[in-house]
Formats: C-alpha cells, sequence, structure tokens
C-alpha cells in the first residue's frame, strides 16, 4: 500500500484548499505544468519537487537526504532506470522505483 505526502499550509492552517495565497509552493509559476516523475526528466533538466509518494520509511529516507517538496535538483546522469541528481553541489544516486515516486515539474536547463 502507498501513501501520498503533500505538505501544504492550508493543511495545518485549516484554511480552504483552493486558497492558493496560502500555499507558497502553489504559488510558484511552475504551479501551472502537471508534475512528473522523476524518471521523465531528461539530463540537464533542472526540476523542482511537488510531492513525495509512498510510504513513511520512502518519504523519511528521501527527506533525510535532502529531498523535500520545494526542492531543486538537476539531471546529472542516467543510469538504467536510475539516475543521479544534484541538489546544489550535493550528487544523490537514485534508483528508478525511488525516483518515480518523486513528482517534480521542469524548470528548464
Amino acid at each position: 500500500m502507498t501513501h501520498s505526502i503533500s505538505l501544504h499550509a492550508h493543511e495545518f492552517l485549516d484554511l480552504a484548499p483552493n486558497d492558493t495565497a496560502a500555499d507558497p509552493i502553489a504559488a510558484t509559476p511552475a504551479d501551472d505544468t502537471k508534475p512528473f516523475p522523476l524518471t521523465m526528466a531528461s539530463d540537464g533538466e533542472r526540476v523542482r519537487i511537488r510531492s513525495l509518494l509512498g510510504g513513511k520509511g520512502l518519504v523519511m529516507r528521501l527527506t533525510e537526504l535532502g529531498l523535500n517538496q520545494g526542492t531543486e535538483l538537476r539531471v546529472i546522469q542516467r543510469q538504467g532506470a536510475g539516475l543521479v541528481v544534484a541538489r546544489g553541489e550535493t550528487r544523490i544516486a537514485l534508483g528508478g522505483g525511488m525516483a518515480t515516486k518523486i513528482l517534480v515539474t521542469g524548470l528548464g536547463r
């Protein structure tokens, strides 16, 4: 069983779910693009994490790696189903299963 974890300000402030002014992530310019799995990103593409799918353990592991909602990444290299991403100067190798559970929106190159 998988769970979707998506933290929004309205969940903590008891605001209406469609109130984008209360959701800083929804107010970003990339909001008009539909999120896609990280595995679909091209080499060299910059992306922003929109949500993390999966169980509590996977979400905790991704968070420990610094892969939180709103984090910007750059795809460095694809290795079969997996890939290497850069978060600032840090490079992180992700297996295909993990990368599929990270939904992102593109920021360009």
